[in-house]
């Protein structure tokens, strides 16, 4: 059995992601971000960047670079209009960091988007019937999600190297996980409607007998 899966993934190799291959876009699921407020936006929306140690410093730089390379920041010009600024942190865990965007105050400003994200007990319900279950979860998932253009103007990120605009969906925006799961819903109805996958968010589950 598990010789027969390994030669499997392999003969489909090319479905699974990989972290030194190129970072995919989803298209026609474009993110939007509606505020519940005006311009002039508050001051609040517009923060400075956080002051950073040496050794947080060092590791913003080596985090940006890594996001530039994989297409999903971009520095903003001189020249360009800010209206809203996150600044960000690098959180640190088992001597690895990881730079995290502080999204609080846009959050607050956010329409929230109430689509319903998977429920447990329907899950643990469709779960009972299945023999096997094979789980995946997304690579990246979210920043696989191309932003509309209005969108990225909100969530530029200021650090003490310079602002840098977003092109892809960020983690720790207020709706990024009903987004995926509506587009994902959307991708899969079939498969959903007959019951043998279930998707929580970028998680995946098969059912099967």
């Amino acid at each position: 059995m598990r010789h027969d899966l390994i030669d499997l993934l392999y003969t489909y190799r090319k479905a699974f992601a990989s972290y030194n291959g190129p970072l995919g876009a989803i298209k026609g699921h474009e993110v939007d971000i509606n505020l519940n407020i005006y311009r002039p936006y508050p001051p609040v929306l517009r923060r400075p960047a956080y002051t950073d140690s040496p050794r947080a410093r060092e590791a913003l730089e080596k985090h940006i670079q890594e996001l530039i390379q994989l297409g999903l920041l971009r520095k903003v010009g001189h020249n360009k209009e800010v209206e809203a600024t996150t600044p960000v942190i690098i959180a640190w865990h088992n001597d690895k960091s990881r730079m995290v965007g502080d999204f609080g105050a846009l959050n607050t400003y956010t329409v929230p988007d109430r689509y319903p994200i998977c429920r447990i007990q329907q899950t643990l319900t469709q779960l009972s019937k299945a023999k096997y279950i094979t789980s995946m979860d997304a690579l990246k998932g979210f920043n696989k999600n191309v932003l509309m253009p209005k969108t990225k103007n909100l969530l530029k990120r200021i650090t003490n190297c310079g602002i840098y605009e977003y092109l892809r969906m960020p983690f720790g925006i207020t709706n990024a996980p009903s987004h995926y799961q509506r587009m994902m819903n959307t991708i899969f109805p079939t498969e959903l409607s007959a019951g043998w996958l279930i998707i929580y968010i970028d998680d995946i589950i098969i059912c099967s007998d």
